[in-house]
């Protein structure tokens, strides 16, 4: 069995893709107050929560209905392709990665029914093979994009 992979799912929202990815990279300290299985986060290291490697944010959220907690870091901003890559890492990540990885980029579409959808892809290592990959992510960025969209929508 494979101690790397990758899972990746594409989310349709309403909300302009400059908007959403606006959120993702001005304005990441927002998303506790708008997301029900996101418990807290601060800034744990750092300035400011949008910085490229600068900033270090200490999270709490709920995976497969466990409290998680883990730390992270933007590795990357690419404007012109509306992505993001956030580096996971620390408390319960640890226990079962070696490594995960988001990649989070907003896409704006063309095909005249949802004007925009939110591309969720995790990178990741498992410490062993009795580790599962990382489904329950997927499920939580679901449900995330969605109440995200609800509250851009509403702003």
């Amino acid at each position: 069995m494979a101690l790397t992979g990758k899972l990746s799912t594409e989310i349709p929202v309403h909300t302009p893709a400059s908007k959403f990815f606006d959120l993702a990279t001005k304005k990441l300290h927002h998303v506790q107050n708008v997301c029900e299985r996101v418990h807290a986060t601060k800034l744990h290291e750092g300035d400011d929560w949008h910085s490229v490697g600068g900033s270090v944010k200490h999270w709490t959220y709920v995976i497969d209905g466990k409290v998680t907690t883990c730390k992270e870091t933007i590795e990357s901003i690419d404007e012109q392709n509306k992505t993001v890559v956030y580096k996971f890492f620390d408390g319960d990540i640890d226990q079962h990665y070696k490594s995960l990885k988001l990649i989070f980029q907003v896409i704006e579409n063309n095909d005249g029914a949802t004007s925009t959808s939110t591309k969720w892809t995790v990178e990741y290592e498992k410490v062993n093979d009795d580790v599962e990959a990382p489904y329950g992510y997927m499920e939580y960025f679901d449900k995330c994009a969605k109440e995200l969209d609800a509250h851009l929508l509403e702003a």
